[in-house]
């Protein structure tokens, strides 16, 4: 009698189908209920590695690295012109956990560009901000305002040296007035000098001297 042999159990054939169905490693486009769109690599059915994502509600983008679903690593985040029907470039930088975090370049409305480190999503750390009058300050940030020591920069060129708090001049710090040849020296409370000295700087060169020179004591 010829022995019959059966074959071994195996999985049943729809967790195959689920398993081959898992998008990985390959690149994928996926529309979502809304309207959204995302191209690129996926692990375990989550983003993951490269990958452009698309908003359909404002028409923003974001091309970049992704981690378990979410921004994280390097990439640009831009939106699109309601005028010109073109990007414009929003972040360049680096992202954890779906927010700004390290270095990176944001462009504001006004022309207005912040150049520097970041933190969950806010200016933190050193940073360079470009206002839309000219003016420019330079130096620490904390929760998304100039804190610690840092340097102001007016259209004219005066400019503060000194201590911040919450956005403000706070502590010890120097403003050159040179458009007048004078420098103030003293106390800063929430923008506010409340003590200190003020003596000619560069009273010569100035564009603008004031008429009569600070008596020496």
């Amino acid at each position: 009698m010829p022995i019959v042999k059966y074959p071994r159990a195996t999985e049943p054939l729809w967790h195959e189908w689920d398993r081959k169905a898992q998008k990985c490693g390959l690149r994928h486009t996926v529309y979502s209920v809304n309207g959204d769109q995302y191209t690129g690599e996926w692990l375990d059915n989550l983003k993951h590695g490269k990958g452009i994502q698309i908003w359909k509600r404002d028409g923003a983008i974001y091309s970049g690295d992704w981690k378990f679903g979410k921004r994280d690593g390097y990439g640009s985040y831009s939106i699109l012109d309601p005028v010109t029907k073109e990007y414009k470039k929003v972040y360049t930088g680096w992202w954890k956990n779906n927010k700004k975090c390290g270095y990176g370049v944001t462009f504001y409305p006004s022309a207005e560009r912040y150049e520097g480190e970041w933190s969950g999503g806010l200016r933190s750390g050193w940073g360079r901000m470009y206002y839309w009058d000219g003016s420019m300050y330079e130096g620490q940030w904390l929760e998304d305002r100039p804190g610690g020591q840092g340097m102001l920069r007016l259209p004219n060129e005066n400019r503060y040296e000194g201590g911040w708090k919450d956005g403000k001049k706070h502590g010890p710090g120097k403003f050159f007035y040179l458009d007048k040849g004078q420098l103030f020296e003293g106390i800063w409370a929430a923008d506010i000098p409340k003590c200190g000295i003020l003596i000619d700087f560069g009273r010569v060169e100035a564009p603008a001297p004031t008429q009569y020179p600070i008596p020496k004591v």
